[in-house]
């Protein structure tokens, strides 16, 4: 099983960043590597086991299903049902803390699946950095104080 975690701060406070977040729909609006997505289904998106649907700026396609989602913790995990990326078991969580010192975000995104073994590296790597770091950075470039 490959173990990815990956933590940043954001200059913007926690409710404004869950604000952001929360809408499992909403992936377009921040991350930069998402082109579009839809929640299937017609479902609310943040309905306990909505699935959604995105489509990635390099052309790959991936279904994810909410698996839970707190107001009270801010916190969201989904697992991954189709990708390109030749991932399986995929379970990730997104949870924000805020900060008191300066009324920013801790925020933090882990994942664990399995892949084939010599894969893992890359896959981490890619999860870690390009996905999540991505996300993070794209939060900050649209959230953060200027």
């Amino acid at each position: 099983m490959v173990k990815v975690y990956t933590s940043s701060v954001i200059d913007a406070p926690a409710d404004r960043v869950w604000a952001a977040v929360r809408d499992f729909n909403a992936l377009p609006q921040w991350h930069p590597a998402i082109r579009d997505s839809r929640i299937e289904g017609n479902h609310p998106s943040d309905k306990i086991g909505c699935i959604r649907n995105f489509n990635l700026r390099d052309g790959g396609n991936i279904r994810e299903r909410l698996l839970a989602l707190s107001d009270y913790d801010f916190s969201c995990t989904y697992s991954i049902l189709e990708s390109p990326m030749g991932v399986r078991d995929y379970i990730a969580t997104l949870k924000l803390s805020p900060i008191t010192d300066g009324n920013r975000t801790f925020a933090e995104w882990t994942a664990e699946f399995d892949c084939e073994p010599e894969r893992a590296g890359a896959l981490a790597q890619q999860v870690g950095q390009g996905v999540f770091q991505g996300g993070f950075d794209g939060l900050k470039r649209s959230l953060g104080r200027r």
